[in-house]
């Protein structure tokens, strides 16, 4: 990178709530904010935004008569950017890009236009408006009233980290000084969630919970980055999270990307990386162009809770890192997993733990106590089509 690159404010909305001392105090605590729920004719595991943060939302959808057409994962981004660029101090006049992303756009909307499509031959006026995907940028661009370039996009699982990688681009091109970039996911309805089981990836520990309340208390829904156990995990969870991006050095600051890699491998099989996660193999090199790997100090890994997912790319920092493996985390087990709104909410979590000096471990796993300051934390992310981004993160 040709300089840093400051994070000057960061917000998110997920099953952690939205209030950023709230989101930590509960990084905190070992409880998993996954709990189950009926969507569809099927009880299942998800991560869904509080109650008090969703009636927030549900204000700001009936706050504009054009609002109350939009798909809750437009919302979702439209109520996390507001926070995001009030916390950094941006001005109404200010000139400055967005970059929004999301792995599957308006599902929620979209499912119920083709419901109703199948059921009637015919499609609602604003089918095709409100589930495009650029519908997130946009909408969030007409909200704060920016001046800049709005890009939309999909990258499945490590679009928040992909739209973090154009906003450093152009602030580097010198076109813009400032940039919002992020993720929003809404896609805890019933054709989502049928097609991750059609994956044979979702989790069913719920089978075994629903028999006692003794194991639906003690045992976690998601076990990613638990390398013994023998079932995949994933658990869906709905959320945003937007950085405010700023060329240079500033006191605003609340940490700095040091560096950025990426790569795609070319897969074997259309679900999964390889066994040793040759994509993060080379985007983690790339983020560590100029760093020794033995002066970081964490990684939140992208984890899913998958069987092959999780240890391919433990596999891969083992690769870069050998035997001195810096201390290992995800968010996942807590949160679910929120597709294209994953990766930032990864770096939310690194950014916490860089500026209150706090690794925050999985519960259930067995981990090395942290022994020194936390200064670089790297972040990975990787989807569909073995699109990984490793992004550094330093204080």
């Amino acid at each position: 990178m040709k300089q840093k690159i400051a994070i000057t404010a960061l917000s998110s909305v997920a099953a952690l709530g939205h209030e950023p001392e709230q989101i930590w105090k509960r990084y905190l605590d070992d409880q998993s904010a996954i709990t189950l729920e009926t969507i569809g004719e099927q009880t299942v595991p998800v991560a869904r935004i509080p109650l008090e943060t969703r009636q927030q939302i549900e204000a700001l959808q009936q706050s504009h008569p054009q609002y109350r057409n939009l798909d809750p994962s437009v919302l979702f981004a439209i109520f996390a950017s507001r926070a995001a660029v009030r916390q950094a101090e941006w001005q109404e006049d200010e000139v400055f890009g967005i970059n929004i992303g999301s792995s599957r756009g308006a599902t929620q909307l979209f499912e119920q236009y083709h419901q109703e499509f199948l059921e009637t031959g015919k499609s609602a006026t604003l089918a095709s408006p409100t589930t495009t995907l650029g519908n997130i940028a946009t909408w969030v661009a007409q909200d704060l009233k920016s001046k800049g370039p709005e890009i939309s996009h999909s990258i499945t699982c490590s679009t928040a980290l992909h739209a973090l990688l154009n906003g450093i681009v152009w602030l580097e091109s010198g076109r813009c000084n400032k940039f919002l970039v992020g993720g929003s996911e809404a896609p805890l309805t019933p054709f989502t969630m049928a097609q991750m089981q059609a994956l044979k990836i979702y989790s069913k520990l719920r089978q075994a919970q629903c028999e006692s309340q003794s194991e639906l208390v003690e045992d976690y829904f998601c076990r990613a980055l638990d390398f013994e156990k023998q079932k995949n995990t994933m658990v869906l969870g709905e959320g945003a999270s937007m950085a405010c991006l700023e060329l240079g050095t500033t006191p605003k600051a609340l940490a700095y990307i040091e560096g950025i890699g990426y790569a795609t491998e070319m897969l074997t099989h259309s679900l999964s990386i390889s066994s040793e996660a040759l994509c993060f193999q080379e985007s983690m090199k790339g983020a560590l162009q100029n760093t020794t790997p033995d002066t970081i100090d964490a990684i939140v890994m992208h984890a899913p809770g998958t069987l092959k997912g999780d240890m391919a790319e433990y596999k891969a920092i083992q690769h870069i890192f050998g035997e001195n493996l810096p201390l290992l985390t995800t968010n996942k087990w807590k949160l679910g997993h929120t597709f294209g709104a994953s990766g930032m909410l990864s770096v939310e979590l690194a950014v916490f733990m860089l500026r209150y000096n706090h690794f925050v471990p999985v519960p259930y796993i067995d981990s090395p106590k942290q022994n020194r300051p936390l200064r670089k934390i790297l972040v990975n992310a990787v989807g569909f089509g073995g699109n990984a981004v490793s992004v550094l993160l330093s204080v």
